[in-house]
Formats: C-alpha cells, structure tokens, sequence
C-alpha cells in the first residue's frame, strides 16, 4: 500500500529543486541557494525544498523593487523585468506588476497559438532544436541546467506545455507592445504574426530591426511585412527551410482580416 506521505510527495514534484534551480516555498517562486548567498542577497531561506542537495542549500526567496518578486524571468507573466535586484543566477529577476496601470499587451488569439505550436513543435522532454539550443513544450528555450525553471516534470503534457507557452508568450507580447508606436493599429491577426515572429527570433532582434522602424515610420503594416518578415530565414548562417516555411505562414496571418484591435492595447 502506497502511504499518504508518499502520494503528497509524488503530487507535488514542481515544488523541489537543485542547486541554482528552481524551487517553490508555500506558493512562492524561488531558487535553491546556500544560505549565506540567499542573506546577502536580501532574500529568504526555507528548508525543505531542496531536498537532493547540501543542508545548507535551501530554496531562496525574495521580493523586490516596487511590489515585485523575485522569479525566473520565463515564468515572470507581466513581462516587466528588472535585473540586478535578486539573489542567484542571472535567469533569475525581478518580475514587477505591468507598467502602464493595467493597460498592457494583450495575449495573443487562438490562430497564433496554432501557428506557434505548428512550427515549435511538442516536445515532451528537454531536447536540442535544430541548431543545438536545449527547448522543452512548444519552443520553451531552456534557461538552466535540465530546464529546471520549468514548474512542471518531464515529460511534460501537451497541456503543460500549453501553460508554459501561455507564459513563455507574455515576454513577447510586451515587447511588440513596447517597441511599436501606440499610433500603428494592429488587428489581432497583425499582432499576433509579429508575437510570433519575436517569440522565434528574440524581442532584442524585433526591437532594433528594420520591420519595426518602417511601421513606426507609419508605413503601411502589410506591405512591411509582406517585405521584411522573409527576410528572417537564417539561424547559424544558412537558410532554414523551416524559418522560411514559418515566415510565409506568418505573413499569411499577418495579412488576414479581423475587427479584433490588438494594437494599441485596449485600456
């Protein structure tokens, strides 16, 4: 017979971790650090969930700036990240509530989501992409060692990996939020091709690229698009056929008509 203590434990895995990896305390997100690195950080120290590791290294947790806490900047769901506030390893930041007071970016629609998953691809358990980098779920791009930031075991569920993309997204969405002019309008087919777009090549890319300047410059969305977004095909200096399949679909959407405003975002 199975015990109780034994079902609790097989129930809540997410909760444990190793050291520098994720770690939850009572509900609160954190990493598993030695004491002394937690304290002079300014966070706190809790036994008991970093199990597998030294007695001194507990699962360390923080809150910063103002009403922020400290957490893997990939599970942080506002997008409003702050660095150098927090304990540990250099994934783990400062998440603050949404800047501009409850009007923030918009999640994506359903015809993204698919778009996404279509050329991510499922995969259950941590493994290289095409061009080596570790990704788990729908192109979750590991930040530690076995994706221990994932609040999920592996393998993972096609539903878990759809929470984690929800999550994963919302880094996306505010930066296309940010980095466009609140005076181009967006549908949501137009938003969610560009969300798309820099969940593949990084908000760093999209927000310094020339796509984002012409539609700043007011030109028209669709043919920006229609000309800059093939232009994203290349990953290790060679063409993908892969990228230059996704770039088509994503133009494709991009061109799609909705009355859905994304664009600037509804307050």
């Amino acid at each position: 017979m199975i015990s109780l203590t034994a079902v609790v434990l097989l129930a809540i895995p997410h909760v444990l971790g190793a050291l520098n990896g994720a770690c939850t305390a009572n509900g609160t997100p954190g990493v598993c650090l030695t004491t002394s690195s937690c304290s002079s950080g300014g966070g706190t120290s809790h036994a008991g969930f970093c199990p597998n590791d030294p007695t001194n290294v507990q699962c360390c947790t923080a809150s910063c700036g103002s009403g922020g806490t400290c957490r893997f900047d990939t599970t942080c769901s506002t997008g409003n990240i702050a660095s150098g506030l927090c304990p540990g390893p250099t994934g783990f930041k400062c998440c603050l509530p949404a800047a501009g007071g409850g009007c923030g970016a918009p999640a994506v629609n359903a015809a993204t989501i698919s778009l996404i998953k279509q050329f991510e691809g499922f995969v259950a358990s941590p493994s290289p992409d095409p061009i080596g980098l570790p990704t788990v779920g729908y192109g979750h791009l590991c930040q530690t060692s076995g994706c221990s930031e994932v609040p999920f075991s592996f393998p993972l569920t096609q539903a878990e990996a759809s929470t984690l993309l929800t999550s994963d997204l919302r880094t996306y969405e505010n930066c296309i939020t940010k980095d466009i002019s609140s005076s181009v309008r967006l549908n949501a087919n137009q938003y969610g091709a560009l969300v798309s777009w820099a969940f593949n090549e990084g908000c760093g890319a999209a927000g310094s690229s020339t796509l984002i300047a012409r539609l700043n410059n007011g030109e028209n969305p669709n043919t920006v698009a229609a000309q800059e977004l093939p232009k994203w095909v290349f990953a290790g200096g060679q063409v993908l056929q892969g990228l230059v399949n996704r770039r088509n679909a994503e133009v494709k959407l991009f061109q799609t008509a909705s009355s859905v405003i994304a664009h600037p975002p509804p307050c």
